[in-house]
């Protein structure tokens, strides 16, 4: 090599070929409309899970039974075919994830147990004041609750109660299968992993407002109420029901409740320490190793933040 004087050293370093895309690599298309791609399919994803909720036309409000059962047939369907959705756009760009569809989805072992817990305990924390609030507004002590909680007859009732399996089964596991588990691994390449876990809720969102539009239509919120309750920024399941359980923070009725200080203490107290240990709870390293990171650096994105 060194016989090769710094002329060679030079031709040795313009003729090493330089790192490229999966997709590029693949001859699929280019960045940008892979970036297409990714939103033109979460679009779709988004638009036909809400679509079947609309497939059965009905004169009745969306808590009817009735009503609940037939969406129950159509958002099954959907998010079962979801997966179909990724599949298509792995072949539209090109960019093989390097892992499993039902891995890069999320449907792992590794680091189960600290997914499960730690995402739930720091929102139980994030809403330390709302649960004061209903402690201290329920009747029985909290030994009666915890008996009444855990009655083999209490869980019976609520698996016979449409609107319970609705908010706390079915629209948690459906939701966060469409717009979480299909979504982030298609934006991901494209805008990288931080900025697509902040893009998915956005989804989310936007697809919950069709509730506007159903609870002005039967009179049941006002515009102001409606707008300050529509959707939840929460990942996983179990947050996702614990949030639906929880529903929005009666921060007005807090503010006039005769143990006001106390609660709102709370309130400010849960705020501070959800800041404090959101970090330290949500570190990838808690979590095993991230399937999405192996997208990434098969995309040619070896720098994400939080795969580092």
């Amino acid at each position: 090599m060194a016989a090769l004087g710094g002329d060679g050293l030079r031709l040795l370093s313009v003729s090493r070929p330089e790192r490229q895309p999966e997709s590029a690599a693949l001859g699929g298309p280019g960045p940008g409309l892979c970036c297409w791609v990714s939103v033109f399919s979460c679009l779709s994803l988004a638009c036909s899970y809400v679509g079947s909720l609309y497939v059965w036309k009905s004169e009745l409000p969306r808590d009817h039974p009735a009503v609940i059962k037939r969406r129950f047939t159509s958002v099954l369907v959907v998010s079962s075919l979801s997966p179909l959705c990724v599949l298509l756009w792995r072949e539209l760009t090109g960019i093989q994830p390097g892992t499993s569809l039902l891995t890069l989805m999320g449907f792992r072992l590794e680091g189960i147990f600290p997914a499960a817990l730690l995402p739930l305990l720091l929102t139980m924390i994030l809403f330390l004041g709302p649960l004061m609030q209903l402690s201290m507004d329920c009747p029985c002590d909290l030994a009666d609750g915890l008996k009444v909680a855990l009655a083999p007859r209490s869980w019976a009732r609520c698996l016979t109660d449409m609107r319970w399996l609705r908010n706390q089964v079915i629209a948690p596991l459906t939701e966060e299968l469409v717009f979480r588990a299909c979504m982030l691994p298609m934006l991901a390449p494209c805008t990288g992993l931080g900025p697509a876990v902040f893009t998915c809720p956005l989804f989310f969102g936007v697809a919950h407002f069709h509730h506007i539009i159903e609870q002005l239509r039967f009179r049941q919120s006002s515009v102001g109420s409606i707008f300050l309750s529509a959707g939840h920024l929460i990942g996983p399941v179990l947050c996702h029901s614990f949030c639906n359980y929880m529903g929005f923070p009666a921060v007005c009725a807090a503010l006039e409740h005769p143990q006001r200080r106390p609660l709102l203490a709370g309130y400010a107290l849960g705020v501070g320490l959800f800041l404090l240990l959101l970090q330290p709870l949500t570190d990838p390293k808690l979590y095993g190793s991230l399937p999405l990171c192996v997208l990434l650096e098969r995309t040619g994105d070896t720098k994400a933040p939080l795969c580092s």
